[in-house]
């Protein structure tokens, strides 16, 4: 079962923190309560996610500038800034940390506070990840939503199999500076094997090595391809629909 909370739920836990603000906040606090704004992605490609965020906030009541600040921190693919800045978040004292691009923004915020609220969206599943006690009680000071996209690779292999029965050869896209590379990997694998599905594995961990990995893909004549449900690869989506649709290979995102 999926770990989500409605979209206004959701909302509410973000307009819940920023609302007790000023019941809080010390006397050298600034004039507006400060949202942080995690992602492990790039500001570019995630551009229509945070509209819709701040469509969200404008529903409940908060808009940016006006008596709300959002702290934005983006770490280009670079995971391994995702520390330093989660830890500077905290240190603005933020009432509430957004996070997107996957687990591993979620667990570099958890692993920099206990107390500061933090709201997450993604694919994986956070009980697994260790970011929350269960799916009915996730304790803490962290929730969020989850799709649980990452468990559901054989579902997705059998859908293109549905679709295309006589296809000899699937081809997966994965990111291998991922740090779900090798469970993802892995998944897919056995799922393969349980289908009895000859499986072809692409790299890419930036544009061109897409644009490589496609032709690979065209090379092994791969009838469709499933892409890994990672930050990178997502933020990349209109390149691998262009791609897909200019190769004609059925592709499942």
């Amino acid at each position: 079962m999926p770990f989500t909370i409605g979209r206004r739920e959701l909302l509410a836990a973000l307009g819940g923190a920023v609302g007790a603000w000023p019941l809080a906040a010390p006397a050298q606090q600034p004039a507006m309560p400060v949202i942080g704004y995690l992602s492990s992605t790039s500001s570019e490609p995630y551009a229509p996610f945070v509209a819709a965020f701040l469509q969200g906030l404008k529903e409940v009541g908060f808009i940016e500038g006006q008596n709300l600040t959002i702290e934005y921190r983006w770490s280009d693919g670079h995971y391994d800034r995702l520390p330093a800045l989660a830890a500077d978040l905290v240190a603005r004292q933020v009432v509430v940390i957004a996070v997107g691009g996957g687990g591993i923004t979620a667990l570099a915020a958890k692993n920099a506070t206990s107390t500061i609220p933090i709201v997450f969206a993604f694919g994986s599943d956070p009980v697994e990840l260790g970011l929350v006690a269960s799916l009915n009680r996730p304790g803490g000071n962290i929730t969020g939503a989850s799709n649980l996209a990452v468990a559901l690779g054989q579902k997705r292999l059998e859908l293109l199999r549905d679709l295309l029965p006589k296809a000899v050869a699937i081809g997966f896209l994965m990111n291998p500076a991922s740090p779900n590379a090798a469970s993802d990997l892995s998944g897919m694998q056995t799922a393969a094997r349980t289908l009895g599905q000859q499986l072809t594995i692409v790299n890419a961990s930036t544009e061109r090595e897409i644009d490589t990995a496609f032709v690979t893909l065209v090379q092994e004549r791969v009838a469709a391809f499933v892409i890994q449900p990672e930050p990178f690869l997502f933020s990349r989506r209109d390149q691998l629909v262009a791609l897909a649709s200019r190769h004609a290979i059925p592709t499942v995102l």
